[in-house]
This record gives structure tokens, sequence and C-alpha cells, in this order.
């Protein structure tokens, strides 16, 4: 576990986010950047050899990311890129870097759904606060990286209870079924096989059974218990991965939503199996490449997904001004927090002084009357240092204000006849 001081002020100018996402590369090229809960561990460990001790890292099927405080990004870039199937070179030809205000403001985008491959996409919110749990148990989450992500998940709640930036039914999950929707008629006869149960695996499991009206569902899983489990709470069918071949050729719909390193359904195991659509949600790819190619099958990725457009997107665009509104407000909280943090040391140091000055004062009036009092020490004090504060959040003059305490305090201490 990192030895960090939570405690200390973090400067904001040393705070990087760099990443990739669908606007400049295909699901293929994400696959060899995404970051399973393996390779974050080995990060994770390997961090403090790259003087690394606050970051996360977020990895999902249109994006990886990694946000943390570091020299430079360049830091963050190679200590990702340890795990990384593709290399340190292509990733950063491929990144795009941000820094400070500009970062901060790209997490909250990110968390609002504003910079999802489907607008206002929630499950998003989802994933970052998994990836942030994952550092944080690990003792990577200092104080600043902590206030911002709940300031972002408290824009994100805002913005979903108060706008209709998340409304409708839109989601990767979603735009799945209304593909399959689209593509084929749904009978009782049609088999569906799901393989992976995770969260956006159960997503896709429930949209399943509310949108398409049926139950012919098998689910697969690599933990057969989180298979059984789900099933039993949707009324359908599991199998275990030891029949993952079979299930395959028995199906007429196929998604995969896992998060493997390899390809889960191979060529070989599709040959000579008649008609068959085949989606995957999966960042790495689940699906050999090669079987876009075989005859009778379908393959859809995500990013073909998310060019699918409707009425609910176009009501969600429309809303994008008033979640702005929201994150600029939340954003200018969190910033107004965080001067104040910076100043802490420096109102701290005037607190003392100004404490060993009453001392002084007392020792120099030990015989002070009504005339000259020694006024409320503890009141007085506090009252400067509150003046000070605001005025250092306003002007950000420090050595000034811890002159101008000083002086203050001594005028209004010692009442002169």
């Amino acid at each position: 576990m990192s030895d960090i001081n939570t405690s200390r002020p973090a400067d904001v100018s040393n705070f990087f986010v760099a990443g990739i996402n669908y606007k400049k590369t295909d699901a293929e090229t994400r696959g060899q950047f995404a970051i399973n809960s393996d390779q974050y561990e080995n990060i994770i460990n390997l961090a403090p050899s790259f003087k690394l001790d606050a970051f996360f890292i977020l990895s999902t099927c249109n994006r990886t990311e990694i946000f943390g405080f570091a020299e430079c990004p360049s830091q963050l870039i190679a200590l990702l890129c340890t795990q990384t199937k593709g290399d340190e070179n292509t990733f950063t030809d491929l990144a795009y870097v941000k820094n400070g205000e500009a970062a901060i403001s790209h997490l909250f985008n990110v968390g609002a759904g504003l910079d999802s491959q489907i607008l206002g996409d929630y499950e998003i919110i989802g994933q970052l606060k998994q990836a942030v749990k994952f550092s944080k148990e690990r003792g990577f989450i200092n104080c600043f990286l902590e206030r911002l992500v709940n300031s972002v998940l408290q824009a994100s709640k805002t913005i979903k209870n108060d706008t209709s930036l998340s409304g409708g039914t839109v989601s990767v999950s979603f735009a799945a079924v209304q593909y399959i929707k689209e593509s084929i008629v749904i009978d009782a006869d049609k088999k569906i096989l799901l393989i992976g149960t995770g969260k956006i695996g159960r997503n896709i499991c429930k949209n399943l059974v509310d949108y398409l009206g049926t139950t012919n569902i098998t689910l697969v899983n690599r933990s057969i218990e989180k298979a059984a489990g789900l099933a039993a709470e949707l009324n359908l069918n599991y199998a275990p991965i030891s029949e993952l071949a079979d299930q395959i050729a028995a199906a007429d719909i196929i998604l995969a939503a896992t998060n493997a390193g390899e390809p889960t359904i191979l060529r070989s195991q599709l040959a000579n199996m008649g008609n068959k659509l085949i989606i995957d949600l999966s960042v790495p790819n689940n699906v050999e490449a090669s079987v876009r190619e075989m005859p009778g099958i379908t393959l859809v990725n995500v990013d073909e997904l998310a060019k699918l457009k409707d009425d609910t997107l176009k009501r969600r665009e429309a809303e994008t001004p008033k979640a702005k509104m929201i994150i600029a407000a939340q954003m200018a909280d969190f910033m107004e927090w965080h001067q104040m943090r910076k100043n802490a040391p420096a109102l701290n140091a005037i607190k003392i002084k100004l404490t060993e000055i009453h001392t002084l004062l007392k020792l120099t009036f030990p015989n002070a009357g009504p005339t000259c009092p020694v006024m409320n020490a503890d009141e007085k004090i506090q009252r400067v240092i509150n003046g000070i504060a605001n005025k250092m959040r306003s002007q950000n003059q420090q050595g000034c204000h811890y002159i101008e305490a000083i002086n203050e305090f001594i005028n209004v201490s010692v009442v002169k006849n």
C-alpha cells in the first residue's frame, strides 16, 4: 500500500488525465489498452517505482484514462502501458492529455455522460465509482481526488434528477437490444446466449427480458455462481463455461460482455452453424475478428451500436446546456474548496503567530485594566483569520495578508487611553 499523506494540499498544476477514447480510436485499438482488474493490481504495485502515489484508471468499452498527480503526464502513461498490449508510443500518439482545471472539467463531463459514446449514458457513473474504489482500497486516492470524485458524483446526480440528459432508455446495453429488435423477429424459439454477467451483462440481461419479452436466454459466466444467481432472479437458464461451445452452437443470438483479455468466441466454434447474430460489447473484443467474414454471421461491436440515433438522443442533446450549467456551479465550489485548502498552511501559521503575540501582550500589559484590556483572544484571532481567509480566496496574496493580520490583531487587541 502506498504511504500517502492524504492531508497535504495537492497542487492542481500537477493533476493530469491522459487517455484514449472512441473519438480517435476504434474498438480494436482501444482493446489494446483496456485494463482489467489483474492489470490494475499490477499497475498499483508498480506505481511507487514510477514515483506516483495518487491516481485511478477508468477503463470501459469506449475509453481508457488515467487520472492522477505527476511531475509530467509521461509518468502516468508509462505506468499504464506497462500492462497493456499496446505500446507507450502508440498510446501517446493517440492520447489526449489535459492538465489542471482542464483535467478537472474533463472528469466532470465524463461523469455526467457528456463525453460518452452515447450521450447521457449513465452506466459510466458506476464504472467511475468502481475505478476509484479500487485505487482507494489500495491507498492511492488522496484528499484532492476523493473530494473531486465526490463533487463529480454530486454533479452527475443533480443532472440526472434535474435534467433529462439521461432520460429515456439509451445506453450501450439498450442499444444492443434495440438492434436485435430491428434485425430479428423474436419468438419463443429464438435462443439467446449471454456471455458475461458483470455490471454491463446484468444491464443487458434485464433489457433483454424487459424489451424483448423473452426468457429463452442462457447465461454463461466464468463464475457459475454469478450466472446462477442472475438466472434465478430473472427466471432464465444458465450453463457452466465448460459448455460454452455447445451453447454457441445452439444459440441464434449471442451477446458477449466479458472482460477477457483474449477472444471468447472463435471462428472454429461457428463453422457450419447457420445464421447467427453476434453482438460484441467487450473491449478488448471477445469475438475473433475473422468471424465477421463468415457466411451467415452478422457481427456488431460497440462502435457500430453507438451510431444508432433516435428521438431520445435528440431530446438529450437539448438538455446539454442545463447539464453544463450544473457542472460549472459544482466545479466552482470544488475549486473554492481547493483554494482554501491551499491556503490552510498559511492560515495556520498566522494563527500560531497571533497566539504568540497574544501571549506577548499579556506579558507586556500584565495589569491591563478596563481602559486597556487584552480582548477575548480566541474569538479575536478567529475573527481575524476568517477575514484574512476571505481576502486570500478573492485576492490570493498570502504574504501581504500575513502582515495585515498581525497589524490588525495588535491594533484591536490593545486599546490605548
